[in-house]
């Protein structure tokens, strides 16, 4: 028995443990609640630094779905705008706008870069939209009714996916600004992300009822 307490004391002290012998062999139980603290402890930063992993990923799989309907939205303008250009080629400068538009979106670096793209693209979309109102052969033109449909769907599921990337930024910046989570997360650098906000103008979205 003397020999197990001696082993015992050996490992505690190795560890930078209190140690006390009772006489019989037995372990301090404050080294006991140690060795507890010390387990909960690691158990508790696993355990939040995977959570911040997940919630991070989470922000960044729902921006990708906002990117797919925005460029599906770039993928359904040049059409929009070969078939309006036919009817009102006085818009030229929003002909030429909407390109512009295009490239710099693609060569946005910040969710708010592309989210002011976004809203300046839904301005110029209304207002090519409103040119139909003038021409009663464009608004019966079958190329442009699909298109408004398809316009139409578009925008419904921008501001869905658009709404559940701005929940799941909230879910995360809370995780990160709470105690003591945000210890855990400035320790990694994890850093809080930016809404997609969107100004008043824009969300309405294009009117493409007539």
């Amino acid at each position: 028995m003397e020999e197990e307490a001696e082993e015992a004391a050996a490992h505690f002290k190795a560890l930078g443990l209190p140690y006390h012998s009772f006489g019989n062999g037995g372990i301090d139980v404050v080294g006991y609640i140690v060795i507890g603290v010390i387990v909960l402890l690691l158990l508790w930063l696993i355990f939040t630094y995977n959570r911040l992993i997940l919630l991070k990923n989470r922000v960044r799989n729902n921006w990708s779905q906002v990117d797919v309907v925005l460029k599906n939205r770039f993928d359904l303008i040049p059409n929009l705008v070969e078939t309006v250009k036919g009817y009102a080629a006085h818009e030229k400068e929003a002909f030429t706008r909407v390109s512009e538009l295009r490239t710099q979106y693609a060569s946005a670096g910040s969710v708010q870069e592309q989210a002011a793209v976004s809203g300046e693209i839904s301005g110029l979309m209304s207002r090519l939209l409103m040119v139909a109102e003038s021409y009663p052969e464009l608004k019966a033109n079958e190329n442009f009714l699909y298109l408004k449909q398809q316009l139409t769907a578009i925008e419904d599921k921008i501001r869905f996916a658009r709404q559940f990337y701005n929940d799941t930024v909230e879910a995360y910046n809370t995780a990160v600004m709470s105690f003591p989570t945000n210890m855990l997360a400035g320790l990694f650098n994890f850093k809080q992300e930016r809404f997609f906000h969107i100004d008043e103008a824009e969300k309405s979205g294009p009117q493409v009822k007539f």
